[in-house]
């Protein structure tokens, strides 16, 4: 995992491997790690290496092109490591335009109520709207 900033007494991560998607579905009880496995699919795939390399140079790059090329996919963690919130963001944790940022707690649960503040300490730190009305999908 990848430290991206503190939100109060918590602190958010960016999940990186397959192994942390896995993970974090096991600890909260959803989906996030199809998801990660499908969109590191998809940038894999879509990766071209670079004209005129030599063959066994052509994945030196592939590695920070997924990481630029994927969702964002965060884990919000207290000091004794429990998850309590999972975001998939947009590449970069940059807006794009046609990108809908999801924000869950465990069982897919809305973890604004008890989350509102970490989750808008990672909105300021990355410059990304992360409203409740946009980001939390199975509103009533």
């Amino acid at each position: 995992m990848r430290y991206i900033c503190d939100a109060g007494a918590m602190t958010w991560f960016q999940l990186e491997t397959e192994a942390e998607a896995q993970g974090e579905s096991q600890l909260m009880d959803h989906a996030v790690e199809r998801y990660f496995r499908e969109a590191y699919e998809k940038a894999q795939r879509s990766y071209v290496p670079p004209a005129g390399g030599r063959f066994i140079e052509q994945n030196i790059g592939l590695k920070d092109y997924i990481r630029k090329t994927m969702p964002m996919f965060v884990t919000l963690r207290d000091n004794d490591g429990k998850a309590h919130v999972t975001g998939m963001l947009p590449p970069s944790g940059k807006p794009q335009p046609g990108f809908r940022a999801i924000i869950v707690g465990p069982s897919n649960s809305d973890p604004y109520p008890a989350f509102a503040a970490a989750i808008a300490a990672l909105a300021r730190h990355l410059g990304l709207p992360l409203e409740r009305v946009d980001c939390y999908p199975y509103q009533r």
